[in-house]
């Protein structure tokens, strides 16, 4: 005796064709691109999304020649024996010049 379960053919098994498979397959093979090129464009407008939502609430600061600022520790400049409660900002300095927006010219305190 059979199981019902396995006996019984369904719609997809009972009217498979090769040919039909192999039409289809093609058929998604050439909407593939599309595909991949539909969801980089959805990516895109997301991260113009994502950064238009965050440029909105950020404030620029404007620096001028004599301001006091700290600067940024990059990770190469960290040492190595303070581990991770090493200092992520160093200074403060003074901005001497200012070269072009955003880049400064910096002096140390002393």
């Amino acid at each position: 005796m059979v199981p019902v379960e396995v006996g019984s053919g369904s719609l997809r098994r009972d009217y498979y064709t090769e040919e039909d498979a192999e039409v289809n397959q093609r058929l998604h093979l050439d909407l593939l691109e599309e595909t991949r090129e539909n969801s980089q464009l959805r990516l895109a407008a997301y991260q113009q999304h994502a950064a238009r939502y965050y440029n909105k609430k950020v404030k620029g600061q404007l620096l001028k020649v004599g301001d006091l600022v700290l600067r940024k520790v990059m990770p190469n400049m960290k040492n190595p024996q303070h581990g991770v409660f090493g200092a992520n900002w160093e200074g403060p300095y003074k901005i001497k010049a200012i070269l072009w927006k955003g880049t400064y010219h910096l002096v140390d305190m002393e």
